[in-house]
């Protein structure tokens, strides 16, 4: 049985892969312990004052534990699949990588003016980049989320960062920061679409498919 091109495209590839990367990655950490710890984690003298700007990426797949893994690849499977399937593969890729740097600089920057020289780990500011696209397609996109409406999202934006400001040992900005850019990518994906759209009713091209036809 072949497989077309638009089964491929609904599937969950990037989703998948990156769960899968970060669940390994932790696994590699229980057996050499601090070692990609001490190589990957983002705080500011590595970064600032060494230049080892590609811990801003690296961090993004470390983990402290298995609880602090297990929240943040249950959300980006899940959350990421069904935000993967509207945007595709390519522009859901960038979404996350973005909202995930731009969390981690907000957090630098953040850390900076405070004087905090601890390390930082985890996905969770590219996780919550997922939320804010997720906020960003509710609201602009055309297409229709079954089951998933505005005040459902900020619901769960405002547990997700209450939990995040009532706990230890969380790097709030990294949160907020994701939050806004994934927020600020999704909003701009739809808006963007809108306006391809009215070019092509204007030019009477036909109908345009916005359920999947013009995913990247």
């Amino acid at each position: 049985m072949s497989i077309t091109k638009d089964q491929v495209k609904s599937q969950p590839l990037v989703s998948a892969t990156l769960s899968i990367i970060n669940i390994v990655v932790f696994l590699v950490c229980r057996f050499t312990g601090e070692r990609l710890y001490l190589l990957g984690a983002q705080n500011v003298p590595a970064v600032l004052l060494n230049h080892e700007y590609g811990r801003i990426i690296w961090a993004m797949f470390l983990h402290s534990d298995q609880y602090h893994l297990f929240n943040n690849v249950i959300i980006l499977f899940f959350l990421g699949t069904m935000i993967e399937k509207e945007v595709g593969h390519v522009r859901y890729t960038v979404f996350y990588f973005l909202s995930g740097i731009c969390g981690n600089l907000l957090s630098l920057f953040v850390k900076t003016l405070s004087a905090d020289w601890s390390s930082s780990i985890g996905a969770s500011g590219a996780v919550f980049g997922l939320v804010g696209v997720l906020l960003g397609l509710v609201l602009f996109s055309r297409r229709h989320l079954p089951n998933v409406t505005p005040a459902r999202v900020l619901l769960m934006i405002a547990l997700s960062l209450y939990s995040g400001f009532t706990g230890s040992n969380i790097d709030n900005p990294a949160h907020i920061g994701g939050l806004i850019a994934g927020f600020l990518l999704g909003s701009a994906s739809c808006l963007a679409e809108r306006v391809r759209y009215g070019k092509k009713r204007k030019n009477g091209k036909g109908d345009f498919n916005g359920s999947g036809s013009d995913k990247m």
